[in-house]
């Protein structure tokens, strides 16, 4: 891959590797961290990476930055006990997206990844099973199977009101 090419790269898949970093992460700072370090591995080993594979390559290179921040920040930080049964609120939410989220929040990595790449970037099952190290097949189950968990989640009355 060229120097063009690099940049090119840069112009055309920044935002969508941000987009998918960022959701998962919830912090614009550390998807910002993740998404650069992404494009300096890019960069070191272009001469090895065609242009034609460097959108897949950055989105797996992503992925694992991502799981590997994830892993460090539970390193570094507490772990506090989310699993507890959540208290019906009084208050009513009046957003979607904010449901939408909490329901993702609520899914393991992988499956959120799987989500966020097949319906919100649209990507199809082989390059996804090509970012996350998986078969077409498994990322079908896994993909099903999160689809199950949001489904549940989101037809709770009390997770939607």
């Amino acid at each position: 891959m060229t120097e063009k090419e690099y940049n090119k790269c840069v112009d055309l898949y920044s935002d969508n590797l941000f987009r998918f970093i960022v959701k998962n992460l919830e912090n614009a700072e550390d998807a910002r961290d993740v998404v650069q370090n992404s494009f300096e591995i890019l960069w070191k080993h272009c001469q090895d990476v065609p242009f034609e594979k460097a959108k897949s390559y950055l989105f797996t290179v992503g992925y694992h930055n991502m799981i590997d921040h994830v892993r460090k920040v539970k390193r570094v930080t507490l772990v506090e006990q989310f699993k507890d049964e959540e208290k019906i609120s009084d208050h009513k939410v009046h957003n979607a997206k904010e449901v939408i989220e909490k329901a993702l929040s609520k899914l393991s990595e992988v499956q959120r990844s799987l989500v966020m790449l097949k319906d919100y970037e649209g990507y199809s099952y082989d390059e996804i099973g090509e970012m996350m190290g998986l078969n077409p097949s498994q990322v079908k189950v896994y993909l099903h199977r999160a689809r199950i968990h949001l489904k549940n989640y989101l037809v709770k009355m009390e997770n939607v009101i």
